[in-house]
């Protein structure tokens, strides 16, 4: 059966979100961070040299990176039997901007945002980086809230593998009170949020939030 090595306050939540949309059976073996240091624990090596989450294996398969992870999903397990497709077809306009919003966020998107947390715990020493940080997320949150504007989801008219994958990026912003700008990005990830299977993810996968 499938596994999922999942680490609480991390990219993995959005693994497990998509596993309870697709409706696909699996375990999820669970992680803790350390509580003064918010490292995963030194047990994640044994699953993946990194020592990062999510990392999913499903029989001879073993594959870490989220967009990977829901390529592979989708292409996997989102297909007939009455489950959602989760992807555009392959070859259509359409799937190559699915493609590419799963590639921009973590390419691109998740950069300015990670140096923004990373930055922040400098305190005043970190005080010179910050306009350009600012500035560069706010050039990443008014493209992607350009692209939702009368839109509810990234791609056509239905959940895909786009909206899971971009989802983390708009969970960063909000944690960081970016998303007072960008109405359209704020919407869908409220639509987002209250969908069934995020529930049951956040109540299998436990409380889902971010240090500062």
């Amino acid at each position: 059966m499938l596994t999922l090595h999942h680490l609480n306050d991390s990219r993995s939540q959005r693994i497990l979100w998509l596993l309870e949309e697709l409706g696909t059976p699996y375990e999820m073996q669970r992680y803790q961070r350390d509580a003064a240091t918010r490292l995963a624990p030194p047990e994640l090596i044994t699953v993946h040299p990194l020592g990062k989450a999510p990392v999913i294996v499903d029989g001879s398969v073993r594959i870490a990176e989220s967009g990977a992870i829901v390529d592979y999903l989708t292409r996997t397990y989102g297909q007939g039997n009455g489950k959602p497709a989760m992807m555009p077809a392959i070859g259509t306009p359409d799937y190559e901007t699915y493609n590419e919003w799963l590639h921009y966020a973590e390419g691109s998107a998740m950069l300015p945002l990670m140096l923004n947390l990373y930055v922040s715990r400098l305190k005043e020493a970190g005080a010179p980086l910050h306009p350009r940080i600012d500035s560069e997320i706010a050039n990443h949150l008014g493209y992607v809230d350009g692209a939702l504007t009368g839109r509810e989801f990234f791609i056509g008219n239905a959940l895909t593998g786009a909206d899971i994958q971009m989802s983390f990026v708009g969970d960063m912003a909000k944690a960081f009170n970016k998303l007072g700008p960008y109405p359209a990005l704020a919407a869908w990830l409220a639509r987002m949020h209250a969908r069934p299977a995020f529930q049951r993810a956040i109540e299998k996968g436990g409380a889902y939030r971010f240090a500062k």
